[in-house]
Parts: C-alpha cells; structure tokens; sequence
C-alpha cells in the first residue's frame, strides 16, 4: 500500500487521450470555471465532512479546488486528474495549503491505490465524464474503507447544464460515445451504479453565479472551460460565429433586470457510506 506520508510519483510516459487534451485546454483558467461553481464544491466537501489526519482522495480533481476545501478540514488529500496541464495548476494554487495536498496524474477507470486506503473519497462534476461508468463506479468503491464516506456533485439530466451541453453539441464533429454523463446526475442512475457498494443519500442544490455579460461569460467559456475552448478553436468563422449567437441566447434567459447574469444551475449531491 501507497503511505499517504510519501510523495505519489506523476507518471508522465502514460499517453495523453484526446479527452485530457480537451479537459486541459484552459490550464490554470479553469480555476475561474471553478471559482463560478464554488458553491456546489464547497456543499459537497462539507457533506464528505473530512476530520483531521483522515486520508481522503479527490477523483477528477481539476485545478484542486475542491482538494483544497478538504484539506481545510485537516485531512490528509490525494488529488487525482488524467489532464497534466490541470495537474500543474493544481499544485501550484495547493502551494499555500496545509496539511500539503499531494498531486497524481491517474483516470477515474484506473485509479492507482489499494483496495480500502480512503476513508473518504469525492468527485466534484469529475468523475460523472468518465466513458467507463460502471469502472468508474467500480473504482470509487474498491478505494474506499468499509464505514468510509463518499461525497459527489453531479449535474443532473433535464438541467440548465444539460441544456448548455445541448446547444454546444449541435457544433460538434460527433455525438459523444457511450451513456449520458448526466446518469449521474439521478438517483436512480446513481443507486444502479453505486447502490451496492454504498449506503445513498441525495441533495439536491443549485449554483449560484454571476457575470458582468454575456460577452464576460463567453470569454469565461472561451478561456477556461476545455470543451468549449477547443470548439471556438477549431470551428471555422461562420459556425463559430453561429455557435456565439446559440450561446448568447441560452444566456440571454438569466439576464437581470441590472443587464447582468445570475445563472442557476441545478446540481445533485451524493452522500454515501461503505458498506
């Protein structure tokens, strides 16, 4: 078993799939996209509700934010993420964080630890983007210590995220492959997933957030956010100007009456013990 006292090696020679190339594109901007969405991280990491010198193990980690949160109740934190370039912004906005917060370059599907080393594990709009749901599921449970505790955040099917998605997808070269992410984002999917691993519980929040514009949160997207930064890359002048306009109007339905946003987004929380 891995000492959670000794540095975790980074393996570097794993090649980079297309899907933590994508994840990666905002590099430390995706903290900001973090930033906007604190509310949902901080509601789940305080569902997980570490304790001091607890060994907990943040999957789909991104820039760490929610590590970070964990870290502040005391607990020891792994945080893992398959995108180096997220990885490296992590470690540097962790520098300041004590108990240190330790960094791996690992997938969801494949998660590099013994069976029952956790006491808590969470993912955070993580871990719900991995093509490999069952594994996934699979691996949060195997990780984690019977009496261990389990804490997600998940965007739910039928949301105002689900929506964005939908409006960004019509521009993409394909359908993405395999079950909907937002699975997640169901009690039911969730208990068909983890259900007999875990004992479930579920709360449902919305985020919070707020934006000067809509051209403030199209540079937002634009900068920090993977998927959509490798699409307004990659689109040529006249689709990308379309995919602005659909943009522009989605956001237009949270537009307050100062001419700024107030988005809402429903979001789901999944608190689990080991069985």
């Amino acid at each position: 078993m891995q000492s959670l006292s000794e540095p975790l090696p980074v393996r570097n020679n794993a090649p980079v799939s297309p899907a933590a190339r994508m994840w990666g594109l905002g590099g430390r901007h995706y903290d900001e996209v973090s930033f906007a969405i604190s509310d949902a991280l901080a509601h789940a990491a305080q569902r997980l509700a570490p304790r001091p010198g607890e060994s907990v193990l943040d999957v789909a980690t991104g820039t760490g934010w929610t590590a970070r949160n964990c870290a502040r109740f005391g607990a020891d934190v792994v945080g893992v993420d398959f995108s180096g370039e997220l990885l490296a912004a992590a470690e540097e906005l962790s520098a300041h964080i004590h108990p240190p917060i330790r960094y791996e370059l690992a997938d969801a599907e494949d998660l590099p630890f013994a069976d029952a080393q956790f006491d808590g594990v969470i993912s955070t709009f993580g871990v719900m983007f991995a093509p490999g749901q069952e594994r996934a599921a699979a691996e949060l449970a195997r990780v984690c210590k019977p009496g261990g505790r389990l804490a997600l955040a998940t965007w739910p099917p039928g949301g105002t995220v689900e929506d964005f998605f939908g409006v960004a997808g019509a521009y993409a070269d394909a359908p993405p492959a395999g079950p909907s992410p937002f699975a997640w984002g169901d009690p039911e999917g969730v208990r068909d997933l983890l259900g007999k691993d875990f004992d479930l519980a579920f709360e449902a929040g919305v985020n919070n957030a707020y934006h000067e514009s809509q051209q403030h949160i199209w540079d937002w997207y634009a900068r920090g956010f993977g998927p959509i930064r490798q699409m307004a890359e990659s689109l040529d002048p006249d689709r990308l100007e379309a995919f602005r306009r659909d943009i522009d109007a989605y956001h237009r339905h949270f537009l307050t009456e100062s001419g700024r946003l107030h988005v809402k987004r429903d979001y789901l929380v999944t608190i689990g013990t080991r069985k």
